[in-house]
């Protein structure tokens, strides 16, 4: 009976955890349609990111390639600050602050966990590099 009650309460907990994954990923592609001009266009932007994801080898490494040379320099980043709006919950942003104090917001990510996730082990992972 408890191996059961165990085996139970494991699976609850990742159906649990799948189903806030499939929320999280339900919303933030809701948010990407909605803030983009047509739903056609924006249609053809997934389809475009897909085939470049599997071109490039990933999301991860797009990510770090995107951020490492197009926006600001990792080595630069002072923090990473997830943010929600206040008036409408599902308008995430990500605060970055550099090392010279300035402040950038970024907003519409599909994966808005998996960049803040990224950011901050990148920053946690130059921080301990400099300890």
């Amino acid at each position: 009976m408890d191996t059961l009650r165990d085996v139970l309460g494991r699976w609850t907990k990742k159906v649990g955890e799948a189903t806030r994954k499939a929320e999280d990923l339900a919303g933030n592609t809701w948010q990407h349609l909605r803030t983009s001009p047509s739903f056609a266009e924006a249609a053809m932007g997934r389809i475009a990111q897909g085939t470049k994801v599997l071109a490039e080898g990933g999301y991860e490494k797009i990510f770090r390639q995107t951020f490492e040379t197009v926006v600001i320099p990792l080595h630069q980043l002072k923090s990473v600050n997830p943010s929600t709006s206040r008036v409408n919950h599902s308008e995430k942003y990500i605060q970055v602050i550099s090392l010279d104090s300035h402040e950038f917001w970024f907003m519409g990510f599909l994966y808005y966990d998996a960049a803040v996730k990224c950011l901050q082990d990148v920053l946690q992972l130059h921080s301990f590099h400099f300890v």
